[in-house]
């Protein structure tokens, strides 16, 4: 019996293409394997992967099936609609990904800007809010994330966590905020505290931390404008 005839139950479970991208991460798989992920099933006498590289021969590989229509994909035997729709819909998403525009990513040039882009959401907080926004060489936000909930306190915003994402993001700097639910926004030792042990940290492994914002009821402070970085 060929290999190709095989069922994707009679494949050893390291080879099977689901199996393979949780143990070894996506860029390990093929682009037959992907498509088999998305197809998930293939019939009762061909296996999916076996069907994933049908497809992709008939299409002379991603370059035209990028392109197919509906019509052309359900024109192969053993791709119905519910399959084609599948494929369909996940050209479209890694199309749209691939078009982002970074260009519209919000760019924070002064502490204004970063007080403007995380005020709305914070200055109501009941509890404090220790975020995160990690930035490109440009400034762009690349993303926010929020670190720690409750008290400011150095021992408990560990520089491990804020620097963790930055390394996820490959961001080149970071911008840290947290918001004083009683509406004053003025440092206390605490705030100041933090914020040296990570611009210091931060220094070591060549990540700035370019401001230290604190949020209150329409209106801010920032650590940096004050001295403290």
């Amino acid at each position: 019996m060929q290999k190709e005839s095989l069922l994707i139950r009679d494949y050893p479970q390291e080879e099977r293409p689901r199996e393979r991208l949780a143990f070894n991460g996506a860029k390990s798989l093929s682009n037959q394997e992907l498509l088999a992920i998305l197809l998930r099933t293939g019939t009762k006498s061909e296996s999916v992967v076996h069907l994933s590289n049908r497809v992709l021969k008939h299409f002379d590989g991603l370059r035209l099936l990028k392109d197919a229509s509906l019509e052309e994909l359900t024109s192969i035997k053993g791709i119905g609609e519910a399959k084609a729709i599948q494929i369909l819909a996940a050209i479209e998403m890694g199309t749209r990904i691939g078009n982002l525009a970074y260009d519209d990513r919000y760019v924070i040039r002064s502490p204004e800007d970063g007080a403007n882009y995380v005020m709305n959401d914070m200055r109501f907080l009941s509890q404090e809010h220790f975020v995160c926004l990690y930035l490109n060489t440009k400034n762009q936000v690349l993303h926010r994330q929020t670190v720690f909930v409750g008290s400011l306190n150095a021992s408990i915003v560990h520089p491990r966590e804020v620097f963790k994402e930055a390394f996820r993001r490959s961001a080149a700097s970071i911008i840290c905020a947290h918001n004083h639910p009683s509406g004053d926004p003025s440092p206390s030792r605490e705030d100041i505290e933090v914020t040296k042990r990570l611009v210091e940290c931060g220094k070591m492994i060549g990540i700035d931390i370019l401001d230290h914002l604190i949020i209150g009821d329409k209106k801010y402070i920032s650590l940096k404008e004050k001295g403290y970085l």
